[in-house]
């Protein structure tokens, strides 16, 4: 697709064209481990075995790559199999700085996986960058932040950010699972890598478990395709394809989740019995004017402190549409406690200090009617 072509067209067209062999317009699934060869050591267009090469993966691939304005899309079998992909681009010794508001499924592996194999790591609020400055050292080799954050909501200056790592001679990655392409284009401005979990808003219909790293950067991708050959953590066709079939309407998606995620802080925000309300798209959070300079909608991800871990229990456990489910960016609406939940593996001590307390509720705020979604919680908050 040239590069000039709206969203919504390369999220429907890029990367794909009608199979060769039938017109089928729909990018056909292919379901194999291997491919014949019609002569030795000349495999057919490239394609030998399935773990390196596979035609579905390959359209996926070249779709997100788009959507990013990236020129390569490496994807692996889950967003933490993605950021692990990065990680083992590192020898023993490197540095990596990490925004410590991350998902805790990667705090977990930075701390205690790769922690024990050479790498050092460095958590902390990226949001300061003189903290950032002071922290970089000699071997420091990579920054990787989320913006926003999860479950936070924090928004950092990912320009600002890439040029302090740049200065100083490392790569920013940039975790852009919470606002999705639709919403903010880290490469565009100045990060050297983008990750996904594929498994959210990408896919967008809760089936299936992905990931994918995006870079403009031809050392880096060939450095990650390596690393799908030679460690194999890589999407399946049939995961690859109905990611696939989620990006061709993430921009519609979006949209309805960045209207109903704007609507529900505004609701919460009202609320006598809600304490504060953490979402970009409010005037009063703190970085509202960054996040309006970065990203054009504000996605449908919404935090809330309730000020107990009873009354934020109680709220949880109440609500019908909003389902008590770990995971976010799906159609559906979902609510989980991250201290309990996505979090728990966070040490205490740290969560306090990000406030991710125990009584913080986060919601994923899906497609359905907006107000029946503020009726929902209207209901569970009533019973406080």
């Amino acid at each position: 697709m040239e590069s000039g072509t709206g969203f919504g067209t390369r999220a429907v067209h890029a990367g794909q064209t009608p199979d060769a062999q039938t017109g089928a317009i729909m990018t056909p699934i292919y379901q194999t481990s291997t491919y014949v060869q019609p002569r030795l050591g000349k495999p057919l267009r490239g394609y030998e075995y399935a773990r390196v090469q596979n035609p579905t993966r390959e359209a996926m691939q070249a779709n997100i790559a788009s959507l990013e304005g990236a020129a390569h899309g490496i994807a692996f079998a889950s967003g933490l199999a993605a950021i692990e992909a990065i990680i083992k681009r590192l020898s023993s010794g490197d540095h990596v700085i990490y925004e410590e508001n991350v998902y805790g499924g990667t705090h977990r592996m930075f701390t205690q996986v790769f922690a024990r194999f050479g790498p050092r790591f460095t958590a902390l609020d990226a949001r300061d960058l003189t903290g950032l400055r002071n922290a970089m050292r000699a071997e420091t080799r990579l920054v990787l932040i989320e913006t926003p954050t999860n479950p936070m909501m924090r928004v950092s200056d990912i320009r600002a950010i890439g040029d302090v790592a740049h200065g100083a001679g490392a790569l920013l990655v940039v975790d852009n699972t919470f606002a999705s392409p639709y919403n903010q284009r880290p490469l565009s401005l100045g990060a050297d890598m983008v990750v996904h979990s594929s498994t959210k808003y990408l896919n967008g219909h809760s089936d299936v478990v992905g990931g994918i790293v995006l870079t403009s950067n031809d050392a880096v991708a060939e450095d990650l395709r390596f690393m799908q050959k030679a460690t194999g953590s890589v999407p399946g066709p049939w995961d690859s394809w109905l990611v696939l079939r989620g990006t061709k309407t993430l921009h519609l998606r979006m949209e309805a989740h960045n209207r109903n995620g704007q609507r529900v802080a505004e609701y919460l925000a009202s609320h006598p019995r809600v304490a504060r309300v953490f979402y970009p798209g409010l005037p009063d959070h703190p970085e509202h004017e960054l996040a309006r300079r970065q990203m054009r909608g504000f996605t449908g991800m919404v935090s809330f402190e309730m000020g107990t871990l009873e009354r934020a229990r109680t709220v949880a456990e109440s609500t019908r549409l909003f389902a008590l489910a770990e995971s976010l960016g799906g159609v559906e609406s979902l609510i989980v406690l991250p201290a309990l939940m996505t979090h728990a593996s966070v040490p205490v001590e740290m969560r306090t200090r990000m406030g991710v307390s125990d009584s913080l509720l986060r919601l994923s705020v899906g497609i359905e009617d907006v107000d029946d979604l503020i009726a929902d919680l209207d209901q569970a908050l009533a019973k406080l």
